[in-house]
């Protein structure tokens, strides 16, 4: 400026992407001060043009604010546009030579080309410290993910994800929430003042995945404990964790890079309890298994294995559980008198409970066998001792019968078990043996239960079962196979042997039923010798 005699001077650089420029350097009254920004409106044409004269761009002039006696040199590269060389009138009063204009737009073009390689090289530097902050957080990352995997106790992860909340982040104060089973609960948490109560935190899970909290935001929790960012962690796109961190201790702001960051190592934490969950889950399914086996070999102990052999008698049994563990029970005794105990149970429910009810109800009849007590005092004796013993909701259907005088009579009690069905030889109706009372377990015995006695003859056939059979459902489950299909099905096949009857009854079902079960099925089949 000294040498062209130039009183005034300025330097616009443009700011790429607000569309304004600001004042880099400026020299002289009435213009604009360093850092000012002003906009101006420029056409591509005179962004593409290298000198602007005030006479032709009056109102560009006009908008920066200086004389039109004044001249804009273009500072630009062959693909960039950077700004403008701003000089004012000569202190003289005279106008620059060409000489001169051409002097000074060989240094712009100089000066542009220095500008643009030292905006590169800023650039470039930002750029690779954001990498190097990047590769220093996917080396924290990848760190701390092989010291996850290592974990499965949830207060060592906790304690981890802490250290590197107070460690890498330089957070003191911090919260992390887990949903689990639909139970929310904090697992890790640091310099807040009273946790968050079950409507906090329902609050805190109805944020946004990323929020950053002004300071006078809604949730008093989140004020009391100055928390600036909450962040929601998801698995399976459900939204099951949620990460609040208040101020740094450098008090910087967090920017995309902290939040990425944040964001990585709380999911890392979430998967790494999922993982811990899931592991769980197997152990406990595990160790259920474990105990289902045991209480399945238990049951299958108790059913009589063989079957005993039974004079004048062709004898057919099964047991079919729909689960593992099943509650129909069948079994076989031999009396003292050399006569022959036979029973069919059906326990309400399934699984374990429905195994140990069982189990009890095969005790009580082995107890039972050898004494002398009339049927209808035992049932009564095995109605209280189950009501009085067992929850409110189990109950047991049950029928028993003891074959005496050579396979010649058959007296029983009916305690609200589905009836035997009977066919005598010959005749194409059945009999069903219902003489009892109301089931076991349901209230004391107030009235004895009802015994009967019935002649057992050459080719008669009597069919044994749980409700497992006529209760089986259709494909589309409307309807039942009910006792009429199951009289339809031993009527065809009556003149069969036990086994083969037996072997129908369950073709049919599964026919009816396209082999899906939902009940456990049990059948007895008893045929006397013709």
């Amino acid at each position: 400026m000294g040498k062209l005699l130039v009183t005034k001077g300025m330097i616009l650089i443009f700011k790429p992407g607000e569309n304004v420029y600001y004042a880099s350097r400026a020299k002289g009254r009435g213009w604009l001060k360093e850092n000012d920004e002003v906009s101006v409106d420029f056409s591509l044409e005179d962004l593409d043009t290298s000198v602007l004269h005030g006479e032709k761009y009056a109102s560009i002039f006009e908008q920066i604010g200086i004389e039109r006696e004044s001249i804009l040199f273009n500072l630009k590269t062959t693909n960039h546009h950077i700004g403008f060389l701003c000089l004012g009138p000569k202190g003289t009063k005279q106008e620059l030579t060409e000489r001169e204009i051409e002097f000074i737009e060989s240094l712009t073009i100089i000066s542009s080309v220095a500008i643009a390689n030292s905006r590169m090289f800023k650039e470039m530097r930002h750029i690779n410290r954001r990498l190097d902050r990047k590769v220093h957080d996917l080396n924290t990352l990848l760190e701390l993910s092989k010291d996850f995997n290592l974990m499965v106790d949830r207060e060592e992860i906790a304690r981890v994800f802490k250290f590197a909340m107070l460690g890498q982040m330089l957070i003191r104060t911090f919260f992390f929430a887990l949903e689990v089973d639909d139970e929310k609960s904090i697992v890790s948490i640091s310099g807040i003042k009273e946790e968050p109560t079950k409507e906090d935190l329902d609050a805190l899970f109805d944020l946004e995945d990323v929020t950053h909290i002004s300071e006078d935001s809604d949730c008093e929790f989140l004020n009391e404990n100055n928390i600036r960012l909450v962040i929601g962690l998801k698995f399976q796109n459900e939204k099951i964790g949620v990460v609040g961190v208040g101020l740094r201790g450098n008090k910087q702001e967090y920017g995309p890079e902290e939040v990425n960051f944040l964001q990585s190592l709380g999911n890392l934490a979430l998967l790494t309890i999922q993982k811990s969950l899931l592991l769980d889950e197997r152990l406990q399914k595990q160790r259920m298994e474990e105990e289902l086996n045991l209480a399945k070999n238990i049951q299958i102990g108790l059913l009589p294995d063989p079957l005993p052999e039974i004079d004048r008698f062709d004898l057919a049994a099964i047991n079919i559980s729909s689960r593992q563990v099943g509650g129909d029970y069948f079994d076989f005794i031999e009396t003292p008198e050399k006569n022959h105990l036979l029973a069919i149970a059906d326990v309400t429910g399934k699984g374990v409970p429905a195994s140990l009810l069982m189990a009890n109800l095969q005790s009580m009849l082995h107890a039972l066998a050898p004494i002398d007590v009339t049927m209808s005092e035992a049932t009564g004796s095995i109605n209280d001792i189950i009501y009085n013993n067992t929850p409110s909701d189990k109950f047991i259907t049950f029928f028993w019968g003891i074959i005496s005088d050579n396979g010649t009579k058959f007296k029983y009690v009916n305690a609200g078990h589905d009836p035997p069905i009977l066919f005598r030889k010959g005749s194409d109706e059945p009999l069903l043996l219902e003489a009892g009372g109301v089931i076991l377990g349901a209230m004391p015995t107030m009235l004895p239960y009802e015994s009967a006695e019935i002649d057992l003859k050459p080719g008669d056939l009597i069919v044994f079962f749980t409700d497992g059979v006529t209760e089986a459902m259709s494909p589309d489950q409307t309807e039942e196979y009910e006792t009429e299909r199951l009289k339809d099905c031993i009527r065809k096949n009556r003149d069969k042997p036990s086994q083969e009857i037996q072997d129908a009854i369950i073709a049919d079902i599964n026919a009816f039923s396209n082999n899906i079960q939902y009940d456990d099925i049990t059948i007895i089949v008893l045929k006397v010798d013709e």
